[in-house]
């Protein structure tokens, strides 16, 4: 059996990951992973990237948004794969924007279950419907149309 190559083609590295070869094109010129290039201009991945790819992925599909990943990962050194310790620290980092995120989701729950729950869907009341009016106070209808 072979020793495994100590650095990946685009190509191994999406077979691996499971991530298309664009996707990681995006996430190098994001700066969230690197490649070096060889004398024929093809891109070599260090096997840390398979790490990498898998811990950009996974914040992602929690809806951390890429920038926010690439400034955790700026705090891991260059070169090194995240490891347990790494992942930990991080998810405590996700663990709070996600609860921020499902507390703000189940306010709107709330709001849009009242709103249904009435069933008014009035431009005059409902603050779902009609966020901020300021025409509500001059009553119902079309109040800049309407005349004294």
């Amino acid at each position: 059996m072979s020793e495994p190559l100590p650095e990946l083609t685009i190509g191994e590295l999406s077979r691996r990951s499971g991530v298309a070869t664009s996707a990681l094109r995006f996430y190098e010129r994001q700066g969230l992973i690197s490649s070096r290039r060889t004398s024929g201009n093809q891109r070599r991945y260090p096997r840390a990237a398979l790490r990498l790819v898998a811990f950009i992925r996974a914040s992602h599909h929690l809806g951390i948004p890429l920038e926010v990943i690439g400034g955790v990962l700026d705090l891991l050194p260059a070169g090194t794969a995240p490891d347990h310790e790494f992942w930990r620290r991080a998810s405590a980092c996700w663990s709070a924007e996600l609860n921020k995120r499902i507390e703000q989701l189940e306010c709107m729950r709330d709001r849009f279950t009242e709103c249904i729950g009435c069933g008014c869907l009035s431009f005059e009341q409902c603050a779902l419907v009609n966020p901020g009016d300021v025409l509500a106070a001059k009553g119902p209808g079309a109040a800049r149309l309407i005349t004294d």
